[in-house]
């Protein structure tokens, strides 16, 4: 499986390896990047690829170098194929169950056969490859149904009869599932439920800054969420983990659920604008769009996908009746339980992580255009190689692909 790690003397210590399922995904990565960093696991690297994809900062950043000395090990593996989960799982001590259908896609086959059934075969694998803990990575939206807010809810909050979207409805079905196989063939489980994510690599940050300044508050502008860093989330996971790990802690925490967020509930759209003025778009008033209005139009958007995606018109993602209710909504959630009985603190303060996370996009974003405006360089040297070259363009083109490598790094 790869070399063993080492203690902090260097000598060679035996090696956990664990697996996680959806590793590519967001905060999949991040999970990963922590994993490795711990120097307690080796990662077998789960996901859909037939090979694994780096960037060009993962190539040489912290995952690159395990890849190759072995610390961690890629596994093509879909949750949908309980032969290859079992290949994928096969040796591992912990199973980190993040992989999920894509939350924006509000398509009921696709969320049940990955989200359910996929979790059902991850469990089945876990119980034939012996695998001593499964951590699974659920949602806070498993307890909301569309029509009442949350106000600083706990784990003693029932799954609705209705939900807002495939996506919630499914994520409740896969975590049932999780939580009553704890302790089946000696199996421990435990479920996170994260809040609203964002860190780098998030979409949440580029949707602001591609909206700029045209953004509008839907409804009255006074509901609250809870955002969650990225850090803080993999922090709760690994915090999970370990307390399954001892006997105590498998008593008490084996079998259910905990939300994780910042601990820092806030008003979501005063969020949302602290975010646009870090990318630096200033405003001096809001506009809002009253949900007598908003909502008849969505309804309208998304009959008109149900009668023309023949034709090739894209699902509807932001104007959707879910949407509006997870925007006007207030969704937030109580900690207690965690920090009680898994030990876990937020690690990051929620203005810290939305000031890295839009450093970190920014420097991305610019790295990314001067790519593609050396790219454009590049070609012109065709025509004239001496000419770039006496300008210095070629080393500007060098100095771009380097900045990216460094950007590159955050995505570990």
């Amino acid at each position: 499986m790869g070399s063993q790690p080492n203690d902090s003397v260097g000598r060679p210590v035996e090696a956990r390896w664990c697996a996680v399922t959806g590793s590519r995904g967001f905060m999949a990565r991040h999970l990963v990047a922590a994993l490795l960093r711990s120097g307690e696991w080796c990662v077998r690297v789960t996901d859909l690829a037939p090979t694994v994809m780096l960037g060009s900062g993962e190539i040489e950043g912290l995952l690159g170098d395990a890849l190759r000395d072995g610390r961690a090990v890629y596994s093509s593996a879909n949750v949908c194929n309980l032969d290859q989960l079992t290949k994928a799982f096969e040796g591992v001590d912990v199973v980190f169950h993040t992989a999920a259908a894509d939350p924006s896609k509000n398509d009921l086959q696709l969320h049940y056969k990955v989200n359910v059934e996929g979790t059902k075969n991850v469990i089945d694998a876990c119980k034939i490859c012996k695998v001593k803990r499964l951590i699974y990575t659920s949602s806070s939206a498993v307890v909301f149904n569309g029509v009442h807010g949350l106000f600083n809810v706990n784990e003693s909050m029932p799954y609705p009869d209705k939900f807002p979207d495939a996506y919630a409805q499914t994520k409740a079905e896969a975590e049932k599932l999780v939580l009553k196989a704890n302790g089946t063939n000696e199996l421990l489980t435990c479920s996170i439920r994260p809040a609203s994510i964002f860190g780098p690599g998030d979409i949440l940050v580029p949707t602001l800054d591609c909206y700029g300044r045209k953004m509008f508050i839907i409804g009255d502008g006074q509901n609250c969420d809870d955002f969650v860093y990225v850090e803080n989330v993999v922090h709760g996971h690994l915090c999970a983990e370990k307390t399954l790990s001892t006997q105590d802690g498998a008593k008490t925490s084996g079998g259910k659920a905990y939300f994780i967020t910042n601990m820092e509930p806030i008003n979501m759209w005063d969020f949302l604008y602290m975010v646009q003025e870090e990318l630096g778009y200033k405003r001096s008033f809001k506009i809002r769009i009253p949900l007598l209005v908003i909502v008849p139009v969505s309804y309208v958007v998304e009959w008109g996908y149900k009668v023309l995606y023949h034709f090739g018109m894209r699902q509807p993602q932001m104007i959707t009746a879910a949407r509006i209710k997870y925007s006007t909504l207030n969704r937030t959630f109580s900690c207690n339980k965690a920090v009680e009985e898994l030990g876990y603190r937020p690690v990051v303060s929620l203005k810290d992580g939305m000031k890295i996370a839009v450093y970190w996009y920014i420097r991305l974003r610019d790295a990314d255009y001067l790519e593609q405006k050396s790219h454009v360089l590049d070609e012109n040297s065709l025509f004239n190689c001496n000419t770039v070259r006496a300008s210095g363009r070629g080393v500007g083109y060098q100095s771009s692909g380097g900045f990216k490598c460094v950007v590159g790094l955050a995505e570990d």
